[in-house]
Parts: C-alpha cells; sequence; structure tokens
C-alpha cells in the first residue's frame, strides 16, 4: 500500500505525477474553507505533508498520528516548531541550494531599481510628465564602487556578494553568526559587527532566516546608525526589521531608500505607510519566483518527501536526529 501524503499548495503537474508514482495524494490546489476540511480529514493518516507557509506547531502533530515528514517547498522554515516535531519524530525538509542564484539576482535587481530609482522613473515616462529636460530631482545614486553591506553570510549572502563585488566593484561588508573565509578569499569581503555594517555600509542588505535571535534584528538603533544616504534591502523575512522603526526612519530621512521583497504581514496592507513613500521600492516576496526556480523547488521538496515516506534519509534534512533515532 502506497503511503498517504497530503499536497497543499498547487504543484506542477510533472511533480505531481512523481508523487502519485511512489504516494498516495490528498491534492489541495487551493486553500480554502473546502479544502481545509479536506486537510483536516486526511490528516489523521498522512504519513508526509507538502507545501508551504503552513504552521508546523504541536497542535497540528498531535492530529497526524501518522506522520514522518514535512516538505517545505521553501528555503525558508520559520513555520516549523522544530522542538515540537523533534519530539513527535518528524522530518522536516526544506529547498536550499536550487534558489540561490535566483534570489541574488532579484537582490540585486532590488538595489538597482531603489539606487536608480527606475519605478519613480518608469511611471514618470508612463504618466506623461516626461515633459522636459531632466533635472537632478529625478537622478538617481550610484551602485559601482560603493560599500555593500550583507547581514546573513549564508548561500544567498554569498551569491549577493558574489555579483556586488565581481560586476560593480563593491566592497564587501559582512556580519554573520560565524566567519566565512571562502566568500573573504574570493570577494575580499570583510567580517565586522552589526553596528560597524551599518555605520559604513552605503547599502544594507538583510538576508538571515527568522529565528527569535534575528527576530526585528535591524531597528531604531541599526537604522539611526546608518548613513542618511544609505539604502536598505530586505529580502529575508518582515519580521527581522522593526516595520515602524523603518517607517519612521524613512519618514525622518535617516536613510535615503529601501527596497523591500518581504513584510511582517503578506499580503501588505494596501494603506501601509511603506506603499506611499516613492524612496520604497516593494516586491510582492517574489525573490525566487521564475519558472525553473520554482519548479526545481517543487521538484527538490517532493524528493525530500518520498524519500522520508519510504524510509530513506531526505537529502535536505533539517533535524538528523530524527531520522538517526529511527534506524
Amino acid at each position: 500500500m502506497k503511503p498517504k501524503v497530503i499536497a497543499y499548495k498547487k504543484i506542477y503537474p510533472e511533480v505531481l505525477a512523481y508523487l502519485r508514482e511512489a504516494c498516495e495524494v490528498t491534492y489541495l490546489e487551493e486553500w480554502n474553507e473546502a479544502t481545509r476540511s479536506a486537510f483536516d480529514e486526511a490528516l489523521g493518516e498522512a504519513e508526509g505533508l507538502i507545501g508551504t507557509g503552513l504552521k508546523i506547531d504541536q497542535g497540528l502533530l498531535e492530529r497526524a498520528p501518522q506522520l514522518k515528514i514535512v516538505s517545505n517547498i521553501a528555503v525558508g522554515y520559520d513555520n516549523f516548531d522544530l522542538e515540537a516535531m523533534n519530539r513527535h519524530r518528524v522530518m522536516a525538509t526544506n529547498t536550499p541550494d536550487v534558489l540561490t542564484d535566483t534570489v541574488a539576482d532579484t537582490m540585486m535587481g532590488l538595489i538597482l531599481a531603489t539606487a536608480r530609482r527606475i519605478p519613480e522613473m518608469d511611471q514618470l515616462v508612463k504618466s506623461g510628465s516626461w515633459t522636459a529636460q531632466l533635472t537632478s530631482a529625478n537622478f538617481g545614486w550610484d551602485v559601482h564602487h560603493k560599500t555593500l553591506g550583507i547581514v546573513g553570510m549564508g548561500r544567498i549572502g554569498s551569491a549577493i556578494a558574489k555579483r556586488a563585488h565581481l560586476g560593480f566593484d563593491m566592497n564587501i561588508l559582512y556580519h554573520n553568526r560565524s566567519r566565512n573565509e571562502e566568500v573573504e578569499s574570493l570577494y575580499d569581503a570583510t567580517y565586522c559587527s552589526l553596528d560597524e555594517l551599518c555605520r559604513q555600509a552605503d547599502f544594507v542588505c538583510v538576508m538571515v532566516p527568522l529565528t527569535s535571535e534575528t527576530n526585528k534584528l535591524i531597528g531604531e538603533k541599526e537604522f539611526q546608525a546608518m548613513k542618511r544616504t544609505a539604502i536598505f534591502i530586505n529580502g529575508s523575512r518582515g519580521a527581522t526589521v522593526d516595520e515602524e522603526a523603518l517607517v519612521k526612519a524613512l519618514q525622518e530621512r535617516e536613510i535615503l531608500a529601501a527596497g523591500l521583497d518581504v513584510f511582517v504581514k503578506e499580503p501588505v496592507q494596501p494603506d501601509h505607510p511603506l506603499l506611499s513613500m516613492p524612496n520604497v521600492v516593494t516586491l510582492p516576496h517574489i525573490g525566487s519566483a521564475t519558472e525553473e526556480t520554482r519548479f526545481r523547488m517543487a521538484q527538490f521538496a517532493a524528493q525530500n518527501l518520498v524519500a522520508g515516506v519510504q524510509g530513506k534519509k531526505p537529502p535536505a534534512l533539517l533535524n538528523e536526529g530524527v531520522y538517526l533515532n529511527s534506524r
């Protein structure tokens, strides 16, 4: 008998076919009241879950006595209560590596769009306001040869450093839990404290996972330390930044501009003050959103899931102790 799994996100047909070869799949393409009922009904016998964003906590795990693995179609896993999953001996997996370059491209796009005011100038042309020679009021700021401070030098941070240093001759500062000697060697990156990074960088880019330690990592103190000409970029999670402090820093011109792919509450509310600021470039959390990358992410997540329900070690296992203790 095939193991029973639930897919609670729209999945590419080829990936769904792969899952169905190995598993009996309850497929919930959309998340609404009707599918929530079907999810709850299937959860009691499910050995695996695959999708994005569902909170995996003690309450859910208690309703899933057969569960062996939860496979996130994402690199982030702040929706996992890993302690609870460990107690229930449920494996947790994600999809690192396959989205690294795509997200790094997006972050460089945000840096360029914000510094060169590309969305503003696009609207100037489309609104018919380009009626005379442009003045300094329309000018942006150089990216090349500036200093980029990266908070979180993991895979994506390293890929951003590569693009910035080799492509734009940027000087790289970084703050991380530990030194990354590879980026120091390859891209002449300098390790420093968060305070020093904020004071020296022309661009501050946050790429840390969301944990209890990184929640509101960047707040009023950090914004006040930044240059008044600094541009702030966030491609991690909205909650790594104190949004009220960010709004205040922009309103009071403590920093120059911001480029954001993430918000504390998503979708962001239409009346959020950040959306009315012309010096803020906003994206709807699309860092990894290309067809090629999203397909690879789904494929990788499916491979994690199938391995887990078949008693094998998944390729991207976050809590290896669960697997080792089940041997």
